[in-house]
């Protein structure tokens, strides 16, 4: 059966869709000796499929690996970076890093540090970061200022961005400094660099952004210890199952779903 190639890379594990279509453009993608092109359709029982040259196939599919990583400030969540600036791949050995398809699920912004999920399996990848599944995030977040509990409200019943409003979120006072406040926020959705342009917009700019937690995946839990930054971890097969339970879920909030571009979808990026 035809599919579109960076579907079948997904697939296999070789790389999340996003990065399959990122070598398609780069041209490191051949199909029968010809470069790929995006959208293109294949049919892998038939189709020579290569990268930079070397042939790939399902025979070939790596071990599936699911990691936490503890992602430093200035480190960016992509492969492969452009500008040469260090990536979340850079942060692990060579033996995962290279030959395994691992690529960061979602996003955390260069200058926001915290959890992130790296994986190899290219279908979860895509189920996790699709618009009807929202795993709740958990942020403690710096802000200047000292927000009243009427902004801090107004946060938690949304916030109209480009046009539509916000979901519902957490928002909690931690801790107020002399010109700072520290809140603790529970989100989710993952619209681009969201906590930080409600922030500004409320009047009180984000100085710090860290993720703590991904649902239950914590960086610091009661048994385990903090997580040191640039370190990972293996997933247990608790939190493996309960990631793989979020994408066989049904439907929640068809209406509003809907009015989810797949514009926004392509360039869906996480705080």
């Amino acid at each position: 059966m035809e599919e579109r190639v960076q579907k079948i890379l997904a697939q296999w594990g070789i790389a999340s869709r996003r990065e399959a279509e990122e070598m398609i453009r780069h041209s490191r993608v051949q199909i029968n000796g010809v470069l790929a092109h995006l959208g293109q359709k294949v049919d892998p029982q038939k189709d020579a499929i290569a990268i930079d040259g070397k042939s790939v196939s399902e025979k070939q599919r790596p071990a599936l690996i699911y990691l936490l990583l503890h992602k430093p400030a200035g480190v960016v969540s992509t492969c492969y970076d452009p500008h040469r600036r260090t990536t979340v791949l850079d942060l692990l050995p060579k033996e995962l890093r290279e030959g395994s398809g691992i690529h960061p699920v979602g996003r955390l912004d260069a200058d926001s540090t915290g959890a992130l999920i790296l994986t190899n399996d290219g279908n979860l990848t895509f189920g996790l970061t699709h618009p009807r599944h929202s795993i709740s995030k958990t942020y403690r977040v710096l802000v200047k200022g000292h927000p009243p509990e009427a902004v801090l409200q107004m946060w938690r019943e949304g916030v109209v961005l480009e046009g539509r409003k916000t979901r519902a979120a957490k928002v909690h006072l931690i801790e107020h400094r002399a010109e700072q406040s520290f809140l603790e926020i529970v989100l989710q959705e993952g619209r681009n660099r969201q906590i930080r342009r409600i922030a500004q917009q409320l009047g009180y700019p984000v100085i710090k952004l860290h993720r703590t937690a991904i649902g239950p995946i914590q960086l610091q839990t009661p048994k385990q210890p903090l997580l040191s930054e640039g370190k990972y971890r293996s997933l247990n097969n608790r939190e493996i199952r309960f990631l793989q339970d979020q994408i066989t879920q049904p439907i929640k909030d068809s209406a509003e779903l809907r009015s989810v571009s797949r514009h926004e979808m392509a360039k869906k990026e996480e705080e």
